[in-house]
């Protein structure tokens, strides 16, 4: 790292700030953009990258599947590449009228900055855009590359974001090495957590069809409720594995329970059961689904009832162990806090699962989750600055001899 920090971090502080407010006025709901991405590519062209829009999907009738804005930036042509990945899209607000200040009108009150997006995750992607225009502007000859993978469908169906954007630099044979995740990993402290993996997630939505009837008259009918609750007792007991050292146990949770017709006297016909697995590097899909279907298939044997799974892999388990990546994270986190931060693979999944079976190590290191998705989502103001300088000690750290 420079050696006059406190200038550095002053510097750091105010360019980040100013940024973050910049990005968090536009209420970019997924999967609008709307104009963070340009923003974000006027700096770095500035700064000699190669922006690059990259536009996947188009609207359907009813709206519900927007056409999905991406940007791919590059400054460098040799190995490694360096990419920094975020999403400029956030969750709505909810109703405005619950928010201390408005969600869109990025408000410093009591040492935070609050705003939809201040935590998940605009800030972050300020803090690694002010690293990479100081990262460049002292080592202008600097190794390899730096990239930025922008998207702003992360928070919705996340079909023409990341995962179109990889599908197409892998096409072209152009391979991230090192992949850096803005999201909010952090805990208590800025850096006290990095996430090197991420636990996978299948969904499943179970429909159970009987025959509908009286109730007083249950021998003419055949109650689907009752022909699942045997069988969703051993799901949610069953043991699917027992972890490792970096994940743990595989887990499932049911979500949602729906059948009847709204009379009480009515048996319905079908029950639909939705339940998701959040699983380790212990156990595949494919073996949670023949589990699963094993235990529906005995318990249905003798069942006048008739059931049907369909299922949804929203992305696979990935680990980046500790090595060079890690390594260069906590490094640059123990430079700029002092602390000597943990790896760790809990919570939901990120884009980083479309990243990580390129091969490229990918970990996640941004600002305090505490408020994300929240009301009054909101973020520490010292910590930007600070993130700005992690990343740049990570910056340096990879591409500097």
């Amino acid at each position: 790292m420079s050696n006059n920090k406190n200038t550095l971090t002053q510097t750091h502080q105010q360019a980040t700030l100013d940024l973050s407010i910049e990005l968090l006025e536009r209420p970019s709901v997924t999967p609008d953009d709307d104009g963070c991405q340009d923003i974000l590519s006027e700096r770095l062209r500035q700064a000699g990258f190669d922006c690059e829009f990259m536009y996947f999907g188009d609207r359907d009738k009813t709206g519900e599947h927007a056409q999905v804005k991406n940007l791919w930036a590059r400054r460098g042509t040799t190995n490694p590449v360096i990419c920094f990945a975020g999403h400029t899209d956030v969750v709505p607000t909810g109703d405005v009228n619950n928010w201390t200040y408005p969600p869109f009108t990025p408000t410093i009150e009591n040492g935070y900055l609050w705003a939809r997006g201040a935590a998940d995750m605009k800030t972050g992607i300020a803090a690694f855009t002010i690293a990479a225009e100081r990262f460049v502007a002292n080592h202008p000859e600097h190794n390899g590359s730096i990239a930025f993978l922008i998207t702003s469908d992360e928070e919705g169906p996340s079909i023409n974001g990341t995962v179109k954007v990889i599908e197409t630099l892998e096409a072209r044979q152009e391979k991230i090495s090192y992949c850096l995740v803005g999201e909010p990993s952090s805990t208590d402290t800025l850096g006290d957590i990095i996430k090197n993996g991420r636990r996978g997630s299948l969904g499943a939505t179970l429909t159970v069809t009987g025959q509908q009837g009286h109730v007083a008259y249950p021998h003419l009918a055949c109650n689907p409720i009752h022909a699942t609750t045997s069988a969703l007792a051993e799901l949610t007991t069953a043991t699917w594995d027992s972890g490792n050292d970096y994940f743990t146990a595989t887990s499932l949770q049911i979500s949602n329970i729906n059948s009847g017709t709204g009379a009480t006297n009515v048996i319905p016909e079908t029950l639909e059961v939705v339940f998701n697995f959040r699983f380790s590097t212990e156990t595949t899909e494919d073996e949670l689904k023949a589990k699963t279907h094993a235990i529906f298939d005995k318990h249905f044997a003798d069942s006048k009832a008739s059931y049907d799974i369909h299922w949804k892999l929203s992305g696979q388990p990935f680990l980046t162990p500790e090595g060079k990546l890690v390594s260069a994270c906590q490094q640059a986190i123990k430079s700029v806090t002092g602390t000597q931060a943990t790896l760790s693979t809990s919570g939901g999944t990120s884009d980083g699962r479309f990243i990580a079976p390129t091969g490229a190590q990918v970990v996640e290191l941004g600002v305090r989750n505490a408020t994300i998705h929240q009301v009054d989502e909101k973020v520490e103001v010292d910590d930007l600055g600070r993130l700005a300088q992690i990343y740049e000690g990570i910056l340096e750290n990879l591409l500097l001899d």
